[in-house]
């Protein structure tokens, strides 16, 4: 008994799959966790080691080439970053793609004992290397929050209360807090005073770093019990740090004698956060992996409302990001999209197959899909914008199944012949090509879905979804679709009943006979548009992931190295100030020092500068953010002329980064900056479309340098420590200690009364304690002055080897892609000196590297897809005549695309695997039927073009309700030119399969035509 003989004969089982599909897709719906994008592994570790006191060179040489050295030697790495800052190294360490997150924590593990084994090569100068594997971490429900008229300490004890309750929420993982207020405790001493009584610098700081220590104090026996003893209470209050005695030579001196002790905020903070213009800090939670962020969202949600009631009044709550309402939104949306293309669905079908098809289609349709969702929550795979990406897409394989069952079976039907006898004889004929055909169609995305890099991680769920679904639809094909069918089709009476005699189907027998007549002709046609149409391909732009549909943008801002953060924060509150006149600005979140918390997985925050300002800006609508972006880079390049101000719009998928970027390496850095100015005149000379031309080293910034007097320095006990101490002293300040308020620690810092004052002058009169002397010598008397240097003081490498790189943006509605091609040549044309290299980065690196990944799973799934259709016929050339057809498919992807003006991007790559698994089931299906009616002895002839016709409605309607129901997604960002690329390549594509294959079969078959021939003379 074949299974859709079954599926009616035993309905009841069929009744009860049915039902667990309808039912287990709406409890899958209701409990499948939820994400914005795919839970992609983000493989980057960072290493930092302060290495107070020395230059960018040597932070490179002596800290950051020891520790890279040993990482190298771990057999995971991908490639290792440093950027290089005075006192700063910062390692970025990047693990190949093929590790899945499973793998890191023991690569987290062997990196910290690379690390660790590093260290014993480390001066002794340099603290301890920190490694931070946590740098991937999303933190979704993004918050700032303001606190006007509140002091420092009531903010951080505001901001530790939100922190310590959100974190007691049912699913939250970490709470980021940022933007915090730094403080500090100034002992500003009177360089005048500790002169004339010759205190010694390590006296006042045994003093200052005493003042709140925690020491034990032992314990004793006492009756059979040890009791502890606890030590004195430390200073802790200002007054009383203040009320220090020191010690001077058998005498005792007040420390308010010589200085003066003030609690106040350090004055080079390292970030500054701003909301609407107003100081803020902000808090990032992040949901754990395995839970819905809705659900944790709303928590969040429910708990912020619930503790806003209890801080102070005036302490206000700003949403920044709120990727669970996003999730929820896209969601919903999916679900109106699905709504949408099913009745589409139905509609069409109900017109062309009367309403009775309709619903069997249509309820064979949403079965499939809600089994999806069921079998999707089963599996633990997310619902988020790629999962339900793939449902889309598979839309248009998912109806043809049910369209060839059911147009099959209704026709038998009409003809008289009984339900049962119908769908086994339909089932019979095509539940095995369908079968083929279907995973055919699934072995289109193999290779995106197994790519071992990380777009085929992002990608996952798009071949699993795809898999699940196409192979449900086959089961519901054979099963659901006949007892429907059973049930809503009639019985005809058979006389005189010819399904294809209507005014289309004979139109097109009419059309084909012709096509078969100039057989040769129609192939020469179907060469030449094709040629024309790859030609066509090249005016195509490319582009890798589309802009976001989130109505965000970004600003990035950088003035020239060694300015201070306070004056990149004058120059954003000018930018605040304008856009607050802005009708369509909703928000404004400012971040000064560094990058905002990981709010998406895709956001990839900037490295910490003083020098760099931020800006994230939501508008009402995306169509806003277009004319505001211009309008807000006119005005930050005309008013703030001296910074680097540029703009970004939020992209999907993984990449990030400059768009254009050509990297440089060798030796020497004046080389290496020599040939990145080269390139900057090569690329402006090669392309006018290039905008924020720029190196990611930065500006060489002026250095102020002592010249040590080492004969008279040598005499007066000075060593060059001191000296260097004493200037810190005189400056920026020591820190001596700490004073402990709660659970936060505040830096004591002893500085010079004239430390913080504009210039240098002061420098040389500044006192140097020589400790063989014990008494103060003037800086003048050891040094013969300073002099001024230009110092790299931002220095990258890339697998230990200095790398400059050049960047570049393009402008917006300028494809990336196209500019590149136009500068390529001209760049690569450089001469380079011996010992240098150029290699390419951007968007180019990411897009190549993706291609190549997939490029090595290609032909694994492509031969499977032959073989599979080989099997299939168990022939040659009937396989052959379908593959003929695939290349064929970009002709309707060129029209389409070059008529909508959207790019070629990684998702109309996936429109395009779909379209070739689409084209190939038709194919397969329409091939199958010419042999099986040329098996029943009908002429060679006669049987292409009454085969053909046969296949004509489930063709067209397949193709129909496929490209209607693309219409939702042409207004979704993501989706649009992959909508795009199926529905102009499924429009060719069905003229390909109607007509092609019909004209390629007959042609392939010279002996059955002149058979053909010879019998009909």
């Amino acid at each position: 008994m074949s299974i859709a003989r079954a599926s009616i004969d035993r309905s009841l089982i069929t009744w009860i799959l049915m039902l667990t599909c309808l039912l287990g897709g709406i409890w899958g719906f209701a409990t499948i966790g939820r994400l914005e994008d795919p839970a992609f592994t983000i493989k980057n570790a960072i290493v930092i080691t302060q290495y107070p006191g020395a230059s960018a060179e040597q932070v490179a040489r002596e800290v950051s080439e020891p520790i890279e050295s040993e990482i190298q030697k771990m057999g995971e790495i991908d490639f290792i970053t440093s950027s290089n800052k005075p006192g700063v190294s910062r390692i970025s360490v990047n693990i190949e793609s093929t590790y899945d997150g499973s793998e890191l924590p023991a690569i987290w593990t062997k990196l910290r004992n690379r690390v660790e084994d590093a260290t014993r090569n480390l001066p002794s100068e340099a603290g301890r290397p920190i490694v931070n594997d946590t740098f991937g971490d999303v933190f979704g429900v993004f918050y700032a929050f303001t606190a006007p008229g509140f002091s420092d300490a009531e903010v951080h004890e505001i901001s530790e209360y939100l922190r310590r309750e959100l974190l007691a929420v049912e699913g939250v993982a970490d709470v980021a807090v940022a933007g915090l207020p730094s403080e500090a405790i100034y002992v500003n001493a009177r360089t005048s005073i500790i002169t004339n009584l010759g205190v010694s610098p390590d006296a006042i700081a045994g003093a200052l770093s005493q003042a709140d220590t925690r020491t034990p104090a032992g314990s004793f026996r006492q009756n059979g019990q040890d009791i502890r003893i606890q030590a004195p209470v430390g200073s802790d209050t200002v007054d009383e740090i203040a009320n220090l005695t020191i010690g001077v030579g058998g005498d005792v001196i007040d420390l308010l004698d010589f200085a003066e002790v003030e609690r106040a905020r350090v004055e080079e903070p390292t970030e500054i956060i701003r909301f609407q213009g107003k100081e803020a800090f902000t808090l990032g939670v992040a949901g754990k992996s395995d839970l819905n962020i809705v659900d944790v969202g709303k928590r969040v949600d429910a708990r912020l409302g619930e503790l806003m009631r209890d801080v102070p009044a005036g302490v206000e709550l700003h949403p920044i990001y709120q990727q669970h309402l996003v999730v929820d939104e896209a969601s919903n949306d999916f679900l109106l999209n699905l709504a949408m293309s099913v009745t589409i669905v139905v509609l069409v079908l109900a017109v062309f197959m009367g309403w009775r098809s309709a619903v069997v289609v249509g309820s064979t349709l949403l079965l499939t899909v809600v089994g999806t969702v069921f079998l999707m929550a089963i599996f633990g795979i997310e619902m988020e914008r790629i999962s339900l990406g793939a449902l889309i897409i598979a839309m248009g394989m998912l109806v043809d199944n049910a369209i060839v069952v059911a147009e099959g079976m209704q026709g038998d039907m009409a003809a008289g012949k009984p339900s049962h006898d119908a769908a086994e004889d339909v089932a019979s004929k095509t539940q095995i090509p369908l079968l083929g055909a279907t995973v055919i169609g699934i072995m289109a995305f193999a290779g995106i879905g197994l790519s071992p890099d990380a777009t085929g991680e992002f990608l996952f769920s798009l071949f699993a979804v795809i898999g699940i679904s196409l192979l449900l639809s086959w089961v519901l094909a054979i099963t659901a679709t006949p007892l429907l069918g059973h049930y809503f089709f009639k019985v005809g009476s058979g006389e005189g009943h010819d399904p294809y005699a209507g005014p289309l189907f004979r139109a097109y027998r009419a059309v084909l006979s012709g096509a078969l007549r100039v057989r040769y002709l129609v192939i020469l046609a179907l060469i030449g548009v094709t040629v024309v149409c790859y030609m066509g391909f090249a005016q195509v732009k490319q582009q890798f992931f589309p802009d976001s549909n989130t109505p965000l943008f970004y600003v990035h801002y950088k003035l020239p190295q060694g300015a201070s953060i306070h004056r990149v924060s004058e120059d954003m509150a000018q930018v605040e100030a304008w856009l607050a006149e802005r009708d369509d600005v909703v928000s404004v979140a400012t971040f000064i020092g560094g990058g905002a918390t990981r709010f998406m997985l895709t956001y990839a925050p900037e490295e910490a500068l003083p020098t760099y300002g931020h800006l994230i800006i939501r508008t009402e609508t995306l169509e806003q953010i277009p004319p505001l972006r211009a309008d807000v880079e006119q005005f930050g390049r005309t008013a703030l002329p001296e910074g680097e101000f540029r703009t970004e719009r939020l992209a999907f998928g993984p990449g990030g980064g400059a768009p254009i970027e050509a990297r440089f390496s060798g030796p020497d850095a004046d080389v290496l900056r020599q040939l990145a100015q080269e390139a900057e005149e090569v690329m402006l000379g090669a392309s006018d479309r290039l905008v924020d031309l720029r190196t990611n080293w930065r500006e060489r910034e002026l250095t102020l340098v002592p010249r040590f007097a080492d004969e008279r320095a040598k005499a007066a006990g000075v060593a060059r420590d001191d000296l260097a101490q004493a200037l810190q002293f005189g400056t920026d300040g020591v820190q001596v200690g700490v004073y402990r308020e709660q659970d936060r620690l505040i830096p004591i810092i002893m500085r010079a009364d004239s430390a913080g004052g504009d210039g240098a002058e002061h420098l040389s009169d500044l006192p140097v304690y020589s400790a063989a002397a014990q008494a103060y010598i003037p800086v003048a008397q050891i040094t013969d002055g300073f002099g001024w240097e230009a110092q790299n003081t931002f220095l990258v490498r890339r697998d230990r080897v200095p790398t400059i790189s050049v960047q570049a943006g393009v402008p917006a509605g300028e494809n990336a892609a196209s500019v590149f091609g136009q500068l390529r040549g001209a760049v690569e044309a450089m001469e380079l000196p011996e010992g240098y290299a150029l290699e390419w980065g951007g968007e180019y690196e990411s897009s190549t590297e993706a291609q190549t990944a997939l490029g090595k799973q290609l032909p694994v799934s492509l031969l499977i897809m032959v073989l599979i259709s080989v099997l299939l016929f168990g022939k040659i050339r009937q396989p052959v005549i379908i593959w003929l057809l695939v290349p064929m498919s970009v002709n309707g992807v060129v029209i389409g695309l070059l008529g909508t003006g959207l790019p070629f991007s990684f998702t109309a790559l996936l429109g395009l695997l779909s379209l070739s698994g689409m084209l190939i089931k038709n194919g397969i299906v329409l091939v199958e039927e010419i042999d099986l009616v040329r098996a029943e002895g009908v002429p060679f002839r006669q049987a292409v073009l009454d085969a053909s016709t046969s296949r004509l409605r489930p063709v067209v309607l397949a193709a129909a309700t496929t490209i209607l129901g693309m219409i939702p997604l042409l207004w979704d960002a993501f989706f649009a030119s992959m909508a795009v690329t199926i529905m102009g390549g499924l429009g060719f594509a069905s003229v390909l399969t109607l007509v092609a294959a019909p004209v390629f079969y007959f042609s392939f078959f010279p002996k059955e035509r002149k058979a053909d021939a010879a019998a009909s003379a």
